[in-house]
């Protein structure tokens, strides 16, 4: 937590000055461990267990598709759509950035439901928070009630416990239909591969065993990068002793396979969930006194290790299927988490020097779920989801996700117009041309996100420059702008 956001809760002892050079050592310390940590089990999942992995196959897919004669024609096109709409999308965040001179300047603030419904967009206090108007009991403002984060962390819990479900019952079945007298298939041993499999398969496989990473290394490393960590996080967290780093590195690889396995057969990496977990735990172990900051410190541990795990295995999926060499996608994941390691830090730093507000309510960036703790909302969210499970398909698809309802509550109102207007036109979309919406969509979603993401980095350097937007576009009531010419003229 950043001096900036502590300062906006009652206890604001609880964090510590950020610096470019301690967040790359943190992050390089702890981002290659959860590499390590599932390497040995590639085959289990990958072969043994053929799990699915839906994001590396849905990848592999793609790139074998383009190379084909089909395929390379839809790739031409898909490419030339993602560059003409991220060069609309990059161009539109320009044009907004000129009208953007003060606060609640620009489109952004365009009252597309009146200025009535503005008043109240769900973010009272800042974009993203919902407070109930007015003293009513346990919802007063002072209460922290944070009706978003509520939602999620019931979602999250709710859906931590499915998949864990899912994931344990998935392993029993797997293990209990293995001959119990074969010893368990690692990743230095063959398997025997049945004579029913096809030739693509037997190829992949025989390909995947051929070009394997030693168990050795991958346990020599995890144990060499953990004993360099256990080291070094306390100089850096002083409030995360070595011992709480220790223990949870000890359960970290089982925590990394659980969160692998539910990917592999759900799609869903609950990363952040072990990391809410993490900070329970090691936050009431710490107490009082640096309980806050050891929790989140072990959040970003957990998060980084379990994360990558996952993320490998689903790049060990894609290289199966692609028949690349696992022993590259492991070298290509080492150094892209290194990349990570530096970028990452550099990027939210020019953010954090850019923008003087940043992580203050009511500006552009706050970071309202890092002051409070939601205290309602998890019944709800676990009965709507319990609900949507047991009901049939037909019907539950029209329930809502809350996961999906807290995100205007969380981020602002204005997203779910967004998210409105983009899936109206994918909808139209689809009724006049599906084969094409199917093909091309992607592409176009890909465009302007990445337009728009791009945009806030020569923001952000024109910022830093201390160049401001020459103009401000506000939108007044009737009775305003009135009150604003008799100011002005008289």
């Amino acid at each position: 937590m950043s001096e900036r956001v502590a300062k906006q809760s009652t206890d604001d002892v609880d964090f510590k000055k950020l610096a470019l050079g301690w967040m790359i050592a943190f992050l390089f310390v702890v981002s290659f461990l959860g590499l390590f940590s599932v390497v040995p089990l590639r085959k289990i999942m990958v072969i043994d267990f053929k799990l699915t992995y839906p994001s590396g196959t849905a990848t592999a897919h793609l790139i074998n598709s383009f190379h084909t004669p089909q395929g390379a024609k839809l790739a031409k096109k898909q490419v030339r759509e993602l560059g003409k709409f991220f060069s609309l999308s990059f161009l539109w965040g320009f044009f907004q950035w000129f009208y953007t001179a003060g606060d609640n300047c620009g489109f952004a603030s365009f009252p597309s439901l009146g200025l009535k419904a503005y008043e109240y967009k769900f973010s009272g206090v800042g974009h993203g928070v919902c407070w109930v108007a007015g003293d009513e009991g346990f919802w007063r403002v002072e209460r922290g009630v944070f009706i978003a984060i509520a939602m999620i962390l019931g979602d999250g819990l709710y859906n931590f416990l499915k998949v864990l479900s899912r994931t344990l019952f998935g392993l029993y079945h797997q293990l209990w239909n293995k001959d119990v007298s074969s010893d368990l298939p690692v990743a230095d041993h063959s398997s025997q591969v049945s004579s029913q499999v096809s030739y693509d398969d037997k190829r992949r496989t025989q390909l995947f065993l051929k070009d394997k990473i030693p168990s050795w290394f991958a346990i020599g490393g995890y144990v060499a990068i953990a004993a360099v960590s256990v080291a070094t996080l306390p100089h850096i967290f002083h409030e995360l002793k070595w011992y709480y780093i220790l223990v949870m590195y000890i359960f970290a690889p089982a925590l990394a396979f659980c969160n692998a396995y539910g990917s592999g057969l759900t799609d869903w990496s609950l990363a952040s969930t072990y990391g809410k977990l993490a900070i329970f735990i090691i936050g009431a172990w710490a107490g009082t006194h640096g309980g806050v900051l050891a929790g989140l410190a072990a959040c970003g541990v957990i998060m980084n290790i379990v994360s990558t795990a996952s993320d490998l295995m689903q790049d060990f999926k894609t290289g199966y299927l692609t028949l690349a060499s696992p022993r590259s996608m492991f070298v290509s994941q080492i150094i892209g988490t290194a990349m990570g390691c530096v970028i990452s830090p550099c990027v939210f730093w020019l953010f954090y020097k850019a923008f003087d507000d940043l992580g203050l309510p009511g500006t552009q960036y706050p970071s309202p779920n890092a002051v409070v703790l939601p205290q309602h909302g998890f019944v709800g969210a676990i009965l709507i989801n319990l609900t949507r499970d047991l009901v049939d398909k037909k019907w539950g698809r029209f329930i809502p996700l809350p996961m999906a309802m807290a995100i205007p509550f969380y981020i602002g109102s204005y997203f779910a117009i967004d998210m409105c207007v983009g899936s109206l036109i994918l909808f139209v979309w689809e009724k006049i041309n599906k084969a094409k919406a199917d093909a091309l969509g992607p592409a176009v979603a890909s465009g302007l996100i990445c337009g728009d993401g791009i945009w806030t980095l020569p923001a952000s350097i024109l910022a830093l420059a201390g160049v401001k937007p020459p103009i401000c576009m506000k939108f007044l009531s009737r009775g305003a702008n009135a009150k604003v010419d008799n100011f002005l003229g008289g």
